[in-house]
């Protein structure tokens, strides 16, 4: 709407003001009303030259954003203020002194986060929603409260999308859905997430959004008149028993149908639970838990409960602190029916989200599930070695995952993201242990690194100093801590690998009469196809580039080749060639959890390179392109062709590990086992998968399956096999 009228507009603006002080879920004393009055006067000032895209007054959004925070986020003054001044050092003459003056230290600092927030910029090498996502990030160990005031900004944003280009729509809609609405979802604004996720539904997929919510809104008046008869069998008990409430039903977002219809293959006549119903309970804090279970008890008198769909988050709270009792009963016409039981207090943390409640409460922080997150959260930020985009992707699995339980020995409980390993368990302990660990026990019983844990088990970790961490610890976690601490641990290892091969090169070119100085570790770099130094240093260290490979290349006069090759390298037949050489001797592709080799093209749209995120996508008639993962076309193909998506990584040849058997056979000495499994995996820090040995008089015969990256690190093991007292014959099946 453009108003033109400047009483009309300030008569508006007004309105607005007293409206936003009336929704304030916080108790305003007259010291806060003071405080929004200035802030809201800043503003006014601030902006009054100013006017949005739709053609009405800026200040009109620094008030609806101030709004949101106060009504659907439910913070205090500060925070109301910081948002009513959350544009004022960018865009207009105010600067960060005059505010400091206004308005202190804190809502100075807050509105400086998001200033920085919004001046963030793209970097050619990675994906901007990524960088921004953890930018933005990292903007947490100042204040939580940029974080909360900035998702009431891009909520009102997308509340007022339809007055941008449609090129921008689908852009700042794209980004809604990859960042903000899963950081809403973690820290607990269920509300504020859904209406994220419905508006950048509406904008990235408008037919999937229309469609859905016209049968929604057809669907509505059956809805009610199902929930009246539900509630009609349960009223009279739960009134019987002095108990106040309230029951009401509660649609299911738009944006989780339309998952619903695409994950499990249906329409949406198929989908039984479009909606839930909730009864809000009032109680005292000590009463909660028993008068749930009472309810639930009067609900299952009239109604069949499914068990499996039984959850108890009044007993073991979800880390962001939603407590409520869900179940799922048959209700009338023998269609199942979600139920949610809540008191007052569960209701307001559902609704206005845990940080509202326990991070700031009297002005003060306090220890809470939401605390020790962001602790967590900080601690993978300060990682350096991630990139961007895995950390977008691991930290996004680890927002959206269902939690488990689970117990240490001393019966602590801890929760994990669903799908956790036991080696996830391990890192989310500490870090020095889960770097050590050697073995875990489940329940009493000795499980592998990856065994996937389950609510309830009890964990025991055993750890050995000796023990360091490899490349295929990566596939057996999914948290980001452990993920994050693992690449950091292999790093270092690669560099103390490198260093060895460093003094190993420099002894075999000074055999070769080859002198060890920049140009010649270029020449190298370049004839093995190798990015830097360190990858050159730690080859050699690892056996993968040997004598012979070195005396290859003292052999050939490998700078007239190159130069030979980069001024005739002109035909596509000659470049197809240099590509399958860049494939096969550099790096490798591989899809799904087996890591399988498959044949494969680049795609053109966004030309990936070896070391990007990758994904592989099934086409009709040109079998498997690699898309990278910030791919243009990549949340188009994803969200479309779901099923046609394989999993796909690039992988360094030489970090490969391969199958290999050596049989052994000797004498029966006591202990000669356990001196063989020691060398293995303490000495030689090779992993075993399989192990048999059979005995006959005093002869033993053993068969040792073993991941191994090169031959060299197998021949070095046969060798040092063959040294221990009592060992006669060891060979390579």
């Amino acid at each position: 709407m453009i108003l033109t009228d400047t009483v009309i507009e300030n008569n508006l603006i007004a309105k607005e003001y007293k409206e936003l002080l009336r929704i304030s879920y916080q108790s305003l004393s007259s010291d806060d009303r003071k405080l929004i009055r200035l802030a809201f006067n800043t503003s006014v000032d601030a902006h009054k030259n100013q006017r949005r895209k739709s053609g009405e007054p800026y200040v009109f959004h620094p008030i609806a954003v101030a709004k949101i925070v106060a009504s659907k986020i439910g913070l205090d003054a500060t925070c109301i203020a910081s948002a009513l001044l959350h544009d004022v050092i960018e865009d207009t003459n105010y600067n960060e002194k005059k505010i400091e003056k206004l308005f202190g230290k804190t809502i100075c600092k807050i509105v400086i986060g998001l200033t920085k927030i919004s001046k963030l910029k793209k970097d050619k090498n990675i994906s901007l929603q990524a960088e921004n996502f953890r930018k933005m990030l990292l903007t947490l160990n100042d204040d939580v409260r940029v974080i909360l005031i900035k998702i009431a900004d891009r909520l009102h944003n997308m509340q007022t999308l339809d007055a941008m280009p449609p090129e921008k729509q689908i852009k700042i809609a794209s980004e809604t859905l990859y960042i903000y609405a899963p950081i809403a979802h973690r820290i607990g604004l269920y509300d504020v997430k859904s209406e994220l996720e419905d508006l950048g539904l509406k904008y990235t997929e408008p037919d999937m959004f229309n469609d859905i919510k016209n049968k929604i809104e057809q669907t509505k008046d059956e809805q009610g008149k199902y929930i009246k008869n539900f509630s009609r069998r349960i009223n009279e008990k739960l009134k019987k028993e002095d108990l106040r409430f309230k029951i009401s039903g509660r649609p299911k977002s738009i944006y989780s149908i339309r998952d619903k219809i695409i994950k499990k293959n249906i329409s949406f006549e198929e989908i039984y639970d479009k909606f839930a119903i909730r009864i809000v309970y009032k109680s005292e804090k000590e009463n909660e838990k028993f008068i749930a279970w009472k309810i639930y008890s009067i609900i299952t008198d009239y109604y069949t409960p499914n068990p499996l769909r039984l959850r108890d988050w009044i007993t073991s709270p979800r880390s962001n602190g939603y407590e409520a009792l869900h179940i799922t009963v048959v209700g009338p016409g023998s269609k199942w029916v979600e139920v949610q039981i809540r008191s007052e207090r569960m209701h307001e943390i559902a609704e206005k989200g845990y940080a509202t409640h326990f991070m700031y409460k009297q002005g003060k922080q306090t220890e809470s599930g939401l605390e020790g997150w962001l602790n967590r959260l900080q601690e993978v930020l300060e990682n350096s070695d991630t990139s961007a985009l895995d950390f977008v992707e691991d930290f996004k699995l680890n927002l959206y995952a269902t939690e488990i339980f689970v117990f240490t020995p001393q019966g602590d409980l801890k929760s994990l993201p669903k799908g956790s390993s036991a080696l996830d368990f391990a890192f989310s302990i500490h870090t020095g242990l889960g770097l050590k660990t050697r073995g875990i026990k489940v329940n009493g019983k000795i499980v592998p690194l990856s065994h996937e844990l389950k609510s309830g088990d009890q964990i025991e970790i055993i750890k050995s100093e000796n023990t360091k961490p490899s490349a295929n610890w990566l596939d057996y976690v999914i948290t980001s801590r452990a993920k994050s601490k693992i690449r950091s641990a292999l790093k270092e290892d690669k560099k103390l690998l490198a260093k060895e091969g460093k003094e190993i090169l420099r002894r075999k070119l000074k055999q070769l009469k080859i002198k060890f100085d920049e140009k010649s570790i270029n020449e190298l770099g370049n004839y093995f196809n190798l990015k830097t130094s360190l990858d050159l240093f730690y080859r050699v260290g690892i056996g993968k580039i040997d004598n012979i490979s070195l005396k290859k290349f003292a052999a050939s006069n490998n700078n007239r080749i190159i130069s030979f090759f980069r001024k005739r390298l002109t035909s596509s037949k000659e470049i197809n060639h240099l590509e399958n050489e860049i494939k096969t001797n550099f790096d490798q592709i591989v899809f799904g959890n087996e890591e399988e080799k498959m044949d494969f093209t680049l795609a053109k749209c966004c030309n990936p390179i070896p070391g990007d995120s990758v994904f592989g996508f099934i086409t009709i008639n040109e079998g498997i392109k690699i898309h990278k993962k910030d791919c243009p076309n990549s949340i188009s193909l994803q969200s479309k062709f779901a099923y046609r998506i394989l999993k796909s990584k690039w992988i360094d040849s030489s970090q490969e590990e391969f199958i290999s058997i050596i049989n052994i056979s000797g004498i029966d000495i006591i202990g000669i086992v356990n001196e063989i499994t020691k060398l293995i995996s303490s000495s030689l820090n090779i992993n075993m998968k399989k192990m048999h040995f059979d005995t006959e008089g005093n002869t033993f015969k053993g068969k040792i399956t073993l991941k191994v990256k090169t031959k060299n690190i197998l021949d070095k093991l046969i060798l040092r096999l063959k040294k221990i007292n009592g060992i006669e014959k060891v060979a390579r099946e």
